[in-house]
């Protein structure tokens, strides 16, 4: 179901960029599972560019019992722009629900005009998409803007409707990429990486597709799939415990 989705944004990438390859640790980048009603298969790709440090993206393909298309987009340390954030998932014809975001590092207001401002042109075209539905792991005011699509579907509607609002949110995200200064100071950089760690360690703590990744692959390669591939600068918690 979100193939074509994968596609353009694969397209978009290498026609934009000056990609490479970035590794995924052995094992995490393709798996197959026989444990579900239907044969599962995960496959994830990574690269990198000057302009951006980590680009991955996975797709999982169980027929009709699931697709799911997951990407994240993290910017280079020089750059303090949201993270581009695609989550998908299909579990049969009218089980879809569907998340794209700019997801904001900062929430000052000088950085959420310059950065989540300009997609509230394009949300207003697809309100249909932006249902206000209530986040059950995450606070929507953490890593989340105000103009996310964030609805649950049908087959139809992702074809119609979601495909061409996808569009204009990565061809947005490329324009703001393309207008952004780099920035020079050590302790300005530093604040991205920061974030960006911050983000990784609240995203792993709270993402809920690592029950779906363990019912299908198993509890020890879905921890590894989170913490060495999804959410590499992330902390195990059961480490982070082990600290205090």
């Amino acid at each position: 179901m979100f193939q074509p989705f994968r596609e353009y944004l694969e397209k978009q990438l290498f026609s934009r960029f000056d990609l490479r390859s970035r590794s995924i640790p052995s094992g995490l980048d393709y798996q197959v599972s026989d444990r579900g009603k239907n044969p599962a298969t995960i496959q994830s790709w990574c690269y990198q560019c000057p302009e951006l440090r980590k680009i991955r993206y996975t797709y999982i393909e169980a027929g009709e019992t699931a697709q799911v298309f997951n990407s994240v987009i993290y910017p280079s340390h020089c750059y303090d722009l949201p993270l581009l954030g695609i989550d998908f998932l299909s579990f049969g014809q009218k089980k879809i629900l569907v998340v794209l975001d700019f997801q904001p590092l900062f929430r000052d207001r000088e950085y959420l005009e310059k950065y989540i401002e300009p997609m509230r042109s394009i949300r207003d075209k697809y309100n249909d998409l932006a249902q206000n539905l209530e986040m059950k792991f995450y606070d929507a005011n953490q890593y989340f803007s105000k103009y996310l699509l964030f609805a649950k579907t049908d087959s139809k509607t992702v074809v119609n409707r979601l495909f061409p609002a996808y569009r204009e949110y990565v061809e947005l995200y490329w324009q703001l990429l393309e207008r952004a200064t780099p920035l020079t100071d050590p302790e300005d950089i530093q604040r991205i990486v920061k974030a960006q760690k911050d983000y990784d360690q609240y995203s792993a703590d709270r993402d809920p597709a690592s029950g779906l990744f363990s019912s299908y692959f198993g509890h020890e390669w879905a921890e590894r799939f989170l913490y060495e591939f999804l959410f590499e600068d992330a902390v195990p918690l059961a480490v982070t415990s082990t600290k205090r």
